[in-house]
This record gives C-alpha cells, sequence and structure tokens, in this order.
C-alpha cells in the first residue's frame, strides 16, 4: 500500500477511500475515491510491465480511442473509473454475442491496425511481437515438454522451417492488441462506440493476429458482423497465422509450471488439425 500512497502524492491527487481491487503479477489496480470523483489506478511493481504506461501515449499519439488518462508516473497510470461513467460501460459476457458491439468494436481495431503500420515502420524496433517466438529452439523446447517428439507434423514444419521463417519476417506489420476479450472492453450506453483497454500486451504483428483473437471469442454471428464492418483479410497471413500460431500459443504454454486444462486443444491440434494447416501454407510459401 506504501507504494500506492506514493505514487497519489507524486500525482497531487488527494483521495478518501483507497479499496485494492487486484493485485497480481507484479500490477496493482486500486480504486481512488475523493469527495467527488472517482479513479482507477494501476501500479506496475515489474518494470517490464510499466510499457503499458507508453503504449497508452503511442496510441494517444495516433488519436485512437482509449480510456481517459488522468495523471501518470514511470511507474503508474490514474484512469477514469468506468464503473462510474455515464457515457461507457464495462465489456459484458453478452457483448461477445452482439453483432452491433462487434461492428464497433471492429471499428477501433481498424483504426488502430490502419494508424498503426506508419507507426510500427517508423518506431516499432523495440516493441513486443509475440511470434518472436517462433523459432527452432522453442519448437524443441515444446516436442520436450509435451513428449511428442514423434509427431509427423513437427517433422513437416521443421522441413519447412526456412521458408516459414522467411515469410513470417517479410510480412507487414502493424500495431496489435493481442488480449481480446470482454473484460478488456468498454461500450458506450447507447452502443454508438467500444474500445479496447488494458495494453499490457500491445505490440506489433501482422493484422490477422488480431482478427483471430477476436473471432475466436465471439459468437459466429457476431464474429461475422465483425468481419463485415472490419473489411476482409489476407489470406496468405490467415494461413501463415494457422501454423505460427499454435507454435507460439504451445510455446508460451509449456512454460507455465501446471499445463492448463483449457490448452488441451492445443495439444490436440499436433495430431490433428496441424498438419493440414502446414500442408495449406504450403501454396503461399
Amino acid at each position: 500500500m506504501k507504494d500506492i500512497y506514493e505514487e497519489l502524492k507524486r500525482m497531487k491527487i488527494a483521495w478518501d477511500t483507497l479499496t485494492i481491487l487486484r493485485n497480481k503479477a507484479g500490477i496493482t489496480v486500486a480504486r481512488v475515491e475523493t469527495d467527488s470523483k472517482s479513479y482507477v489506478l494501476k501500479y506496475f511493481q515489474d518494470q517490464s510491465f510499466r510499457r503499458e504506461i507508453r503504449n497508452y501515449r503511442i496510441l494517444s499519439s495516433l488519436e485512437i480511442p482509449t480510456m481517459k488518462v488522468i495523471d501518470r508516473t514511470d511507474s503508474a497510470i490514474l484512469l477514469e473509473d468506468i464503473a462510474c461513467s455515464s457515457v461507457y460501460r464495462l465489456g459484458s459476457r453478452e457483448d461477445m454475442a452482439d453483432q452491433e458491439v462487434a461492428r464497433r468494436i471492429a471499428v477501433w481495431y481498424q483504426q488502430l491496425h490502419n494508424r498503426g503500420f506508419s507507426y510500427v515502420a517508423q518506431n516499432g524496433s523495440d516493441l513486443y511481437d509475440e511470434s518472436d517466438d517462433f523459432t527452432l529452439e522453442n519448437i524443441a523446447f515444446i516436442k520436450e515438454k509435451t513428449g511428442t517428439q514423434s509427431a509427423p507434423a513437427w517433422r513437416a514444419l521443421e522441413r519447412r522451417f526456412d521458408a516459414i521463417s522467411a515469410m513470417l519476417c517479410n510480412t507487414r506489420r502493424t500495431l496489435t492488441y493481442n488480449d481480446f476479450y470482454y473484460t478488456n472492453m468498454m461500450v458506450a450506453k447507447d452502443k454508438s462506440s467500444a474500445l479496447m483497454f488494458d495494453y499490457n500486451l500491445l505490440g506489433k504483428g501482422y493484422v490477422y493476429t488480431d482478427l483471430r483473437n477476436v473471432m475466436s471469442s465471439l459468437s459466429a454471428e457476431a464474429g461475422n458482423a465483425f468481419l463485415e464492418e472490419y473489411g476482409g483479410y489476407d489470406s496468405a497471413e490467415a494461413a501463415l497465422d494457422g501454423v505460427v500460431s499454435v507454435v507460439v500459443a504451445l510455446y508460451q504454454t509449456c512454460q507455465r509450471e501446471t499445463f492448463p486444462s483449457w490448452a488441451r486443444c492445443l495439444m490436440q491440434e499436433i495430431d490433428t488439425t496441424f498438419p493440414g494447416k502446414i500442408e495449406c501454407l504450403e501454396g503461399y510459401l
């Protein structure tokens, strides 16, 4: 709590009530209430997580809508409290099946991607790129961790690895959000707009990573509405992502101490759909 008090003091915020909402993985989130206003403070104990403060600046410079920033230091950021907003509400599970909300969030992603291309080309050298995890060393780690060394899919992938890596390297990068879910979304109460917040995983990548991330969470109808509003995608990127995303997701999952139950479908892919994805990519190499 002492760190939170110190950050508020640096921001010159006089408060009456302070409630810790979350304290996990090096990030503390607190509701800060004064006699007339309510804010949310995010304090980043871990240096690497402080990239979110920079990411708010990046999005603001590109005029991409974000949650309103009240103040910031080098280790904390003070944000509007959406729970008290007269304009916005926090996203809900029901929004994942709402076609109108899907169209609104597609507009936000359009802005992120369209404006992000030039930003990444000029300033993106040090931005997080999850496809950096697509390496032979990480594939070997996955095989060892999962005990799938003899799976034919890995041999097929390794034969094509250089060509896939070259295609991945040449695929145009933009800003990507990388963390879509309703818990990170805010929606106008009249559904006139919607946007994502919580930018810790914001980085650079190719467009289809975000589209896949969104559509995998939306209902079929909402996903179709999202894609119709967004304007389609590059089939070559989709085929590339079908292979790269499996390796990246498995690598990140295998780094955990305990293999989560939701990741079992990833394991099943190795012997089921993954070989077909590698084969589909062949036509683009």
